[in-house]
């Protein structure tokens, strides 16, 4: 577990498969991500039950407040391998209650410092829809830097928008 001033991270187990299907079928949870096609929750047991565990390759924790042990979303890190020295960052709040609070924040600068001190990775990059500014100022809180941009690569409600590409380097963790 990786603990910081609010929220700790930690693997996700069979308990929380609910709380998660729940939120990828929230469309307000889901509204930048891409979340796939609709499934039951009996579907979506299924394909957790397949899912791989923890490895180099993805680790996925669960992002819980420590006031009261609440899990309120989840953090990913996926890389093509330890050569590539890099991993790409996944990371939501579920629970819409908490949303603004700082919590995602403080989840990624540690998911971030896991990346570096534990998987030796030398960058972090993600990827982010221009119109979802909350997001955007939470990365670059914990560091993060507009890198590059793919244009009209997101619709949300009939509108495109641009993706953009953000990174940071190890020694930029803030």
């Amino acid at each position: 577990m990786l603990t910081g001033e609010s929220v700790r991270l930690r693997l996700m187990d069979e308990d929380d498969t609910e709380a998660h299907w729940r939120w990828k079928h929230d469309p307000d949870v889901m509204r930048w991500m891409d979340n796939g096609y609709p499934m039951t929750l009996a579907q979506f047991r299924a394909y957790k039950a397949e899912f791989p565990a923890a490895s180099y390759a993805q680790i996925v924790f669960g992002i819980e407040t420590l006031a009261d042990e609440r899990l309120i979303g989840l953090v990913r890190l996926t890389t093509d391998g330890p050569e590539a020295g890099g991993a790409e960052l996944d990371i939501y709040i579920g629970e819409k209650d908490c949303w603004g609070k700082g919590y995602g924040t403080e989840a990624t600068r540690l998911m971030c410092r896991y990346g570096f001190d534990t998987m030796r990775l030398h960058r972090v990059m993600l990827w982010v829809a221009d119109a979802n500014t909350a997001a955007i100022r939470a990365y670059r809180k914990a560091g993060f830097t507009e890198e590059g941009r793919a244009r009209d690569t997101v619709r949300d409600g009939g509108v495109w928008h641009d993706s953009i590409l953000m990174g940071m380097l190890e020694g930029e963790l803030r």
